[in-house]
């Protein structure tokens, strides 16, 4: 008999427990990045209490709470129109950091604080990677995260240029003496902007000469008129219209001294890229028009940041005057093995557990991790039906609980009964 009062009290805390992570589920429902949590139940040890048969008889003793585990499916993108604002689609966490240690969150709701680092509603710090590579210009994604600072309206100092690029086509049917020449804008250490001409000249079949030269109103000391130059060589090519050789030698990239600029800028040496990053020679020399069909070079002006944005691969994007843009940062995105096993801190966070395994930080759209959508919000995952539901079935099986106390009390005062 005192079987069934324990056995009726353990269902009632268990669905007790179940109508309070159903309320919780509620509660959160507009709660950014939320993720409902479900409750599993799980029977308790069985009382073998004999049998007649092969088969034991047992009764059991009742029910308990086998596990309270999130659930992370995806929660719907709301657009919102703030820069700062990110939502990740697929699986993924933010990196975060502050005075408790580090932390893991969905919610993509940041933005500046007055020393211009990105943080979180509750000051955490979003983590990222900053440093530049300054052959490639781009963002360097090794290595541990840190904060990420973008000051908006603070002038970004300029970059020097310090090589560049052009994809040229020498026309292979033109005449001994033949010139052609290309214009390329380079910047100084000041982020001054200098305009250099690159002139080929025929010197016959499959052989040119080039030319690098600079305006003399740009340079210090040079004499008016008189273009300066800054390197010459030669280039030949082979039967079939392909690079064969730069300086007489096997083609490779051409480094250029420049000169002393007359705003007083430091000189510096630019190179000057021959081959593509894979290898191939971006000269060639075919019976078409000599033309040019891209230039590129890594340096910038100074300029304002003006606003930023956000790629999916979690680039920041800083938009300077003058229609620059340049990549400032990259958001971290940690992924763990089982993201069921973390343990929630509160204000939408995180923590570590040995259950949910060791984070795998990296970016975006790489290692399993999910892509970023900008200026949007991922939304809570609460089912308002599904927890209307499961609170409708808690309810009943607590009434239903109740009621096997109440009978085996009736039961117990039979038995009392007895002995009148």
């Amino acid at each position: 008999m005192s079987g069934s009062f324990s056995a009726g009290l353990s269902g009632l805390n268990a669905n007790a427990t179940a109508l309070s992570v159903i309320g919780n589920n509620l509660a959160n429902i507009n709660t950014i990045g939320f993720k409902a949590s479900a409750v599993e139940f799980a029977d308790l040890v069985s009382q073998t209490v004999g049998g007649l048969g092969d088969n034991p008889a047992q009764v059991g003793l009742g029910v308990g709470v086998g596990a309270i585990s999130p659930v992370f499916s995806q929660g719907s993108i709301e657009k919102t129109g703030e820069a700062t604002n990110v939502a990740i689609q697929g699986n993924g966490f933010f990196v975060l950091d502050g005075p408790g240690g580090r932390s893991y969150t969905r919610a993509g709701d940041f933005s500046f604080n007055s020393e211009g680092v990105l943080v979180t509603p509750d000051g955490q710090f979003v983590q990222g990677y900053t440093a530049t590579d300054p052959a490639t210009g781009k963002i360097i994604t090794t290595g541990q995260p840190g904060n990420i600072t973008v000051p908006p309206g603070v002038l970004r100092p300029p970059k020097e240029t310090t090589q560049f690029s052009a994809t040229s086509n020498l026309n292979a049917a033109a005449a001994a003496n033949d010139t052609f020449s290309t214009s390329i804008q380079i910047f100084d250490s000041l982020g001054t902007p200098h305009v250099l001409t690159m002139t080929y000249q025929n010197t016959g079949p499959g052989a040119w000469s080039y030319t690098l030269t600079a305006d003399p109103a740009e340079v210090s000391g040079a004499t008016p008129g008189t273009p300066v130059s800054i390197g010459t060589g030669t280039l030949t090519f082979d039967a079939n219209g392909a690079l064969q050789t730069v300086n007489g030698n096997p083609p490779a990239n051409v480094v250029f001294t420049m000169p002393a600029w007359a705003d007083g800028a430091a000189s510096a040496q630019v190179t000057w890229n021959v081959l593509g990053p894979n290898g191939t020679p971006l000269l060639t020399s075919f019976a078409a028009p000599s033309a040019t069909s891209s230039i590129s070079q890594n340096g910038a002006a100074p300029g304002m940041i003006d606003s930023i944005s956000i790629n999916a691969d979690g680039s920041i994007v800083a938009t300077l005057g003058g229609g620059q843009s340049v990549i400032v940062a990259q958001l971290a995105l940690a992924s763990f093995n089982n993201p069921k096993g973390l343990v929630k801190l509160g204000a939408n966070a995180y923590g570590e557990s040995e259950a949910a395994g060791l984070p795998n930080i990296g970016v975006a759209g790489t290692g399993g991790r999910g892509t970023l959508i900008g200026s949007a919000l991922e939304q809570s995952n609460v089912d308002i039906a599904q927890e209307f539901t499961r609170m409708i079935l808690a309810q009943r099986g607590y009434q239903a609980n109740s009621k096997t106390i109440t009978v085996s009390d009736e039961l117990l005062v039979d038995t009392l009964n007895l002995k009148r």
